[in-house]
């Protein structure tokens, strides 16, 4: 069990949770200073190593590796053929999100580009699916996919679509994620933080909890995608009941956190949800250290430390 449950997102399948926690934890620690709670601050991360808050990664990117490839992770090729049409709706909506607001009018006019090439009703077609390869080079072309270089940018599109549909779509992948999410729960958890996919196994994890939970923060959450997860949860699309209250943070150049204000898409009766999509994380929006990293992060989290 741990006072402070970290729960990763997509492309995470070659590190660890060692790794993940070493680059995490100071961050958070960073966010806390920045928001003046220097106390909790020292006591995740002091002098280059961890303090005594109890603060734990939960990892499941191995669930993502491809069996008999070397460790290699898994794409969308490895997809079956209905979940390969639920990816590539999924990479549609991102180069549409790119369209709308990406902050380089660069991404700008190339996802619009692909978009006005992709015509579903076309001879020949079948859906979006039949246009996988205009969207899949649409998005790896995006500077926002392609920080080191197009050949990274095509292996991290594949493998984040094919990670989000595969735990959209297969209950033994939710499931074994969410066992492991459960197995740091406990009374004495005080925070369950999520990011990218991770916010949805975090928010879904929230829902299962037997005990009070002081916070759930999710950043650059894809909650908010109606009909590809938003529609697919089983869960009320309300706060948890057990949570106290519920942070969310986005970049709006964020093309993960699709739809980056929550308010308007989940019940809040007890004013519970904050849903701030201000945050500002330069060339890498989707980047979980830069969000671990804000003073808008440090207050939430500060504020059930002290």
């Amino acid at each position: 069990m741990s006072r402070i449950v970290l729960v990763h997102g997509i492309g995470q399948e070659q590190e660890s949770a060692d790794v993940l926690e070493s680059r995490w934890i100071p961050a958070l620690a960073g966010g806390l200073r920045l928001a003046e709670h220097p106390g909790p601050a020292d006591r995740l991360w002091r002098d280059q190593r961890p303090g005594d808050e109890g603060c734990r990664m939960v990892f499941y990117g191995d669930l993502f590796l491809a069996g008999g490839r070397m460790g290699e992770g898994q794409t969308v090729a490895d997809l079956a053929p209905e979940q390969q049409e639920l990816a590539m709706e999924l990479a549609t909506e991102w180069l549409r999100r790119a369209e709308e607001r990406a902050a380089s009018e660069v991404d700008r006019d190339e996802a619009y580009r692909r978009l006005n090439a992709l015509d579903p009703d076309a001879p020949g077609r079948q859906g979006v699916r039949a246009a996988g390869r205009p969207v899949l080079n649409g998005l790896a072309r995006l500077r926002w996919f392609a920080p080191a270089g197009m050949a990274f940018a095509q292996t991290f599109v594949h493998r984040a679509l094919a990670q989000v549909t595969r735990y959209l779509t297969e209950e033994a992948v939710r499931e074994e994620v969410q066992r492991r999410i459960a197995e740091h729960v406990g009374p004495e958890t005080v925070a369950v933080i999520g990011h990218s996919l991770g916010s949805v196994a975090a928010f879904q994890a929230a829902h299962r909890v037997r005990a009070g939970l002081p916070l759930l923060m999710t950043l650059g959450s894809p909650l908010g995608l109606r009909t590809l997860v938003y529609d697919r949860l089983p869960e009320a699309k309300t706060i948890p009941p057990r949570v106290g209250r519920w942070a969310n943070f986005a970049d709006r150049d964020d093309l993960v956190a699709a739809v980056p204000d929550l308010s308007t898409l989940f019940a809040d009766p007890y004013g519970a949800l904050e849903s701030d999509w201000t945050l500002d994380n330069g060339a890498e929006p989707h980047r979980a250290e830069s969000y671990l990293g804000k003073r808008q992060t440090g207050t939430a989290l500060g504020a059930v430390l002290v």
